[in-house]
């Protein structure tokens, strides 16, 4: 018996009540329409067979995701159209001239566009079947400084994609988060916990339309623009014999830009709408970070920066009750009166533990310097 049928929703609003239920409207992804079939567990390899034949737009897709993301499709699958919506005119152009040799469907579009600008959306949405959203203000001390910047983009710009989504009947949305979104202490972690709730909440809205919104949280990539990684090399690289360190106690969570990837494609072809999916991924000491690069160097201690977290969380305490497990990931549930777990316990998932939480200085699992270096 589902949820529907048992009466239970009849306790909650009309809206909610009017809404399609998502344990009886599944998101069929597989190529064989078999809803039973189990989703790749592990994400090695790019699984893209979701998006073959379809018409797909990254936003900020000039970005380290976004050009690792499209490259990634244009090798191993076969999508009719890829659009890239960003701001930056010369990388677009950068970007052209360097994906020409791949792109042998022409399927490439450039568009020039804002997420804040709700008619741009409007207009680059159409036709299209999926959304990987990865535009965002995402240095830390930038949004504190310029915290005005950081709402327009992260939250405003949010909510526009959600209508320009919905309006144009996309079938999927999969957003981009970040572990500074779990208990936040700066604006940029704050703004990409609203973020969150708004995709997330974007599922009661779609109505009949059936678009789903979902979205990823994961800590640092490794290699990606703006990274400690990359101020390591560069020093290196002009001859330092020292390395600055925030604190000698902090560690992060690490993934490469192609796990980053790799994930998205396989949590967009597991989702149902409402969840946040967070890969299991190593932990490192920012001590060994710099050891990987320089391994004799001394550390010049430059203290916390302003908003930063000694250690990063992916799941705190609190969300450990809507938790599950599966052997890659966990996946946050949404609390939605419709929801079912069925369909992941289905697949073997199991709820964590009440007490669970998900921090980068209690893992499991730890890089030291060869093993960071074997993923450079």
């Amino acid at each position: 018996m589902t949820l529907k049928e048992t009466g239970f929703c009849d306790h909650y609003p009309s809206f909610l009540r009017s809404l399609p239920f998502i344990e009886d409207t599944p998101l069929n992804h597989s190529a064989n329409g078999a809803a039973s079939t189990a989703p790749t567990l592990h994400y090695d390899t790019a699984d893209t067979d979701l998006l073959d034949g379809k018409s797909v737009l990254v936003t900020g897709g000039t970005g380290s995701f976004g050009q690792k993301f499209i490259r990634t499709i244009l090798t191993h699958g076969n999508p009719k159209r890829v659009a890239i919506l960003s701001r930056d005119e010369y990388k677009q152009y950068q970007m052209a001239q360097e994906f020409a040799e791949i792109d042998k469907t022409d399927a490439l579009r450039f568009l020039i566009g804002d997420v804040r600008d709700a008619n741009r959306l409007d207009l680059a949405f159409r036709g299209v079947d999926y959304v990987v959203h990865a535009a965002a203000l995402k240095q830390v001390p930038t949004a504190e400084y310029n915290p005005f910047e950081c709402i327009n983009t992260n939250v405003l710009g949010a909510e526009n994609v959600v209508q320009a989504a919905i309006r144009n009947q996309v079938k999927c949305v999969l957003a981009l988060s970040t572990d500074k979104a779990a208990n936040p202490i700066n604006l940029y972690g704050a703004s990409k916990l609203a973020s969150d709730k708004i995709f997330i909440a974007a599922n009661n809205m779609s109505g009949d339309i059936g678009t789903r919104f979902a979205a990823v949280r994961y800590g640092n990539v490794i290699g990606s623009r703006g990274s400690v990684v990359e101020l390591y090399q560069r020093l290196v690289s002009e001859g330092a014999t020292s390395l600055p360190v925030t604190d000698e106690r902090m560690t992060r969570f690490w993934i490469t830009i192609q796990q980053g990837v790799n994930f998205v494609l396989s949590s967009m072809k597991m989702m149902r709408g409402g969840e946040i999916f967070v890969p299991k991924v190593p932990s490192m000491k920012v001590t060994d970070v710099a050891k990987a690069f320089l391994p004799n160097a001394d550390f010049d201690i430059i203290g916390i920066r302003p908003g930063e977290k000694l250690h990063e969380a992916l799941i705190t305490l609190d969300d450990a009750r809507n938790t599950i497990e599966l052997d890659d990931r966990f996946i946050l549930e949404p609390e939605f009166a419709f929801w079912s777990r069925k369909h992941y316990s289905d697949i073997g998932a199991k709820p964590v533990p009440e007490d669970f939480s998900y921090v980068s200085n209690v893992n499991d699992d730890w890089l030291d310097a060869d093993s960071l270096n074997s993923r450079l």
